[in-house]
C-alpha cells in the first residue's frame, strides 16, 4: 500500500517536473507575441516573488532558463533513483512523511521562473499560458503600510499586488506580481478588461476603489 502511495507521489512529481519545462518552453517561444510588457520600463515594472526581482524576457540561451532545463533533468534522474531505493529497499518503512518531504525537497530544487506576459486572448502566469476563457477574475491590492507585503523590499512600498484567479492553477505557483506603479497597471487592467476579464482593487480601510 505504502509502495503504491509513493509510486503516486512519484508520478505527480514527475508530471509537476515535465509540465514546467514544457511551459518555459512555450512561454520562451511566444513570449514575443504579448501585447505587455515590450519595453524595458515594463519589465522593469513586473516585480516577482519571492526575491522581487524585475521580469526579464525568457529565452532559451540565458543562465536561468538553462539552469530549469538541465535542473529538471537532474531533478528526475534523483526521483528515479529515490524510486529505485524505495521499491527495492525497506527505507520507506521508516517513514513515509520524511521520504514525502524528501520528494518535495527534489521538486522545489527546479525554480518555477515567475512572469506575467498579455496576449490579446489570453496570459502567460508563471510559464503557463491561460486562455481568456481560464482566467476567472483579477485583485489589486495597494501595497501600503500593514499590508502584507509592505516592508518586505523598498520597491515594493506603495506599489501595487496584482492576483488573478485561473482555473486550475498549479500547486507550489504564486498567482500574483507587484506592479511597481499606478500607470503600468492600469495598462495591465486596460488589456485584462478588452478581453472580457475583470477585477476589482481591494479597498484599503473605508477607501472605495474600483478597477474598471
Amino acid at each position: 500500500m505504502l509502495n503504491l502511495l509513493f509510486c503516486f507521489l512519484f508520478i505527480l512529481g514527475v508530471y509537476y517536473l515535465i509540465r514546467n519545462q514544457l511551459n518555459l518552453k512555450k512561454a520562451a517561444e511566444i513570449s514575443h507575441q504579448a501585447l505587455y510588457p515590450r519595453t524595458e520600463a515594463e519589465f522593469a515594472s513586473v516585480l516577482l516573488p519571492p526575491e522581487w526581482k524585475e521580469m526579464e524576457s525568457p529565452s532559451k540561451r540565458d543562465k536561468s532558463y538553462l539552469y530549469v532545463k538541465w535542473g529538471t533533468i537532474m531533478a528526475l534522474v534523483l526521483l528515479t533513483i529515490v524510486l529505485g531505493i524505495v521499491l527495492f529497499t525497506n527505507w520507506l518503512d521508516s517513514s513515509i512523511f520524511s521520504i514525502a518531504y524528501f520528494l518535495f525537497a527534489i521538486i522545489r530544487v527546479v525554480p518555477n521562473r515567475g512572469n506575467l506576459f498579455v496576449f490579446s486572448r489570453g496570459i502567460i502566469l508563471n510559464g503557463r499560458y491561460y486562455s481568456s476563457g481560464q482566467i476567472q477574475n483579477y485583485e489589486v491590492e495597494e501595497i501600503v503600510r500593514w499590508h502584507e507585503l509592505y516592508g518586505l523590499h523598498d520597491r515594493l512600498n506603495y506599489g501595487f499586488k496584482l492576483s488573478l484567479r485561473v482555473k486550475s492553477i498549479i500547486p507550489f505557483y504564486n498567482n500574483y506580481v507587484v506592479i511597481t506603479n499606478r500607470e503600468q497597471l492600469n495598462t495591465i487592467t486596460s488589456l485584462l478588461n478588452e478581453q472580457g476579464i475583470h477585477g476589482e482593487e481591494i479597498p484599503e480601510k473605508n477607501a472605495d476603489h474600483s478597477v474598471n
